[in-house]
């Protein structure tokens, strides 16, 4: 109790809220690094696991690709970027790059595996009748299966943003800002308030994150695709897991 007081004490005083270490700067830094690393992974996973949903070409290879990436621990991935970033860039490889990278690497397996379960429990007969009226494959993918889809693309985007949000931390080890520096210098000064502030924080953030992509994702998809799209996904997902 000492310690929970003790930790709410550090976060409610005005010092931790101005400066360069203040509590805003932090979590802006947090942010945008997090925000950063999802959108590069979109902009990558997104149009792959579209493509083998629509096609069914190298799912098995993608998905285990997938399924590979997952299983490599993020401080692992920074730790094999870092070398050559710093080599890259003296500058920013120490700390940025090799988190940057490895927050993409650890958002990319969700959203291509949930973009292609959505796609592939549409149903064949929708997509059939597609073709049938002379619509072309690209139409089809965008006009029939994507809004089908859409619940279980979106779930996959907020399923990596909050692991990238939560993950980020690990960033400070590496000499980078966001609210890891807390936990970290806590750690290193041994003053527990500043590293228990630290994880209420990181936490604190995952689940808002979580809560507000929760909220577009109810925004964006009905009832009905929600339902659909729920099904779709522990169908799919179960046959993926690993035995």
């Amino acid at each position: 109790m000492d310690l929970a007081a003790g930790a709410l004490g550090w976060l409610v005083d005005p010092a931790h809220w101005q400066g360069p270490d203040g509590i805003p700067t932090r979590i802006v830094e947090h942010l945008v690094i997090s925000a950063a690393s999802v959108v590069v992974a979109i902009l990558i996973a997104l149009p792959i696991g579209l493509w083998i949903g629509h096609t069914g070409r190298f799912a098995f290879l993608a998905v285990n690709i997938a399924n590979i990436g997952r299983a490599i621990p993020s401080y692992g991935a920074m730790a094999m970027i870092w070398p050559i970033s710093l080599a890259v860039s003296p500058e920013y490889g120490l700390n940025l790059i090799p988190t940057f990278g490895a927050m993409t690497l650890l958002a990319i397996p969700p959203i291509m595996v949930n973009a292609y379960a959505g796609i592939r429990e549409v149903d064949r007969d929708l997509v059939e009748a597609g073709r049938g009226m002379g619509m072309r494959e690209r139409q089809i993918l965008g006009r029939i299966e994507l809004p089908i889809a859409l619940p279980v693309a979106v779930g996959g985007i907020r399923t990596a943003a909050v692991q990238v949000v939560a993950t980020t931390t690990l960033g400070a080890v590496l000499g980078l800002g966001g609210l890891g520096r807390y936990i970290i210098d806590g750690i290193a000064r041994r003053d527990f308030e500043r590293l228990w502030a630290g994880v209420l924080l990181v936490a604190a953030l995952a689940i808002l994150t979580e809560f507000a992509l929760a909220l577009v994702q109810r925004r964006l998809t009905g009832p009905g695709l929600r339902q659909r799209g729920d099904r779709a996904y522990r169908s799919v997902t179960e046959t993926m897991t690993p035995a």
